[in-house]
Formats: structure tokens, sequence, C-alpha cells
């Protein structure tokens, strides 16, 4: 739990990129998503030309899904060490990274593939009606992407934000093709603090919106 000087950091850090930002293109229900993100990261680009894009049903069908408790598959445990914990108490979700298991290490060699891609296809029922989460390896993004085009899963949400040289642009563009709701940036950046950050402020719309 935030502590009330913790709250009031927080607050003053809000203040300063709403001060530092001011217009921006982003609609009411993104813009604390970006915010929130500029805050993990304290990089402005975040906010300009809209470097975030989102699929215009991400935020609402983000929002129902976990409200209901739905599976968070991440890439790297990186990014379940910054979710909210209270967050994933209150609803009853449960934030799932396979990339450390020993079965995914042997399967990857034997597939030639990353463990992050291998992790991705083990989790494919786990995903359904869930939301995945991709904050550090493009090929688990492209993994993901490949599955839904497979109809091997049908999550709810992609929030796919990798950072890298390699593969990671290509992987977010591609991500903008398909019809599942996704969450995703323009260029090299991402990261998972980044990707932690749009679960959290997902969160917090959706306690938001719960109080009416």
């Amino acid at each position: 739990m935030i502590t009330q000087k913790g709250q009031s950091i927080e607050d003053k850090s809000m203040e300063i990129i709403e001060n530092e930002i001011g217009s921006h293109p982003y609609s009411k229900d993104e813009w604390p998503i970006v915010r929130r993100v500029i805050h993990s990261t304290a990089d402005f680009d975040f906010a300009r030309q809209n470097m975030i894009v989102f699929h215009k049903n991400a935020i609402s069908s983000g929002i129902n899904v976990l409200k209901n408790g739905c599976n968070i598959i991440v890439d790297v445990n990186g990014v379940i060490g910054g979710l909210n914990k209270e967050n994933l108490k209150d609803f009853g979700n449960k934030a799932i990274c396979n990339i450390s298991e020993p079965k995914i290490v042997e399967e990857a060699k034997k597939l030639n593939k990353t463990r992050a891609q291998t992790s991705m296809r083990i989790a494919a029922s786990e995903m359904n009606g869930g939301v995945v989460v991709i904050g550090n390896a493009p090929t688990a993004l492209v993994e993901v992407i490949q599955m839904i085009r497979e109809n091997v899963t049908h999550p709810a949400l992609v929030i796919g934000i990798p950072v890298g040289f390699v593969c990671a642009v290509e992987s977010k563009d591609e991500l903008q093709t398909i019809d599942t709701p996704y969450i995703t940036n323009k260029g090299r950046k991402g990261g998972s603090p980044c990707a932690s950050a749009i679960v959290n402020a997902l969160f917090k719309l959706l306690k938001e919106k719960s109080k009416g």
C-alpha cells in the first residue's frame, strides 16, 4: 500500500507531467495510461506524436476482463515485479510468467525457439479471455500474434510494448494489423516498466469507473 508521503510524491510527479506536456492527442481514458508510462520512465516522448497506440476497444476490453479476475500472462518476471499487487488481490487476477520454468528451457532448445516464444505458446489456454503483457521480448509478441492468427488462443487484450533493436518495431507494427484489442507503441522504446504501468493504469481506471 502506498504511504501518504509516497502518494504526495506521486501526485507531484503527475502535476509536473501535466504541466510539461500541456495539450496532447489522447482521449480522456487514454491519457491516464500514457501519463502512467511517462511517470514510470521519465520519458516524455511517449506523449508525443501518438507514440502509444490504442485499438478502439482496448481500454473497455481490458477493464471488463480485469474486473472479472482474468489471467495476466507476461513475458518476463520484471513485468510482474512492477504490478500493483493490491489490484491483483482486489480482483482475483493471477499473474503468470513461465519463462524460467525448466520445461520451457528444454522445449525451447528442442524447437530452436527463444524461451519467451515457448513460454507464450505453452500458456495458450490460460490466455483465453485474459490480458497478455509483453514488455521485454519481441519474439514473445510475434508468437502471440501468430497464435491468435492460428486461432490457438483468444486473449481479450494484448499489451505489446517490447523494447529493443531486433524485431521490436516490426512486432509492434504487426500487432496493429490484428483484430484483437491491443495497446502498443511506435519505435524501439518500451520495456517492462512501461508494460506494468499500463496494467496498473487500467486497474486505476477500473476502480474509478466502479465508483460511478
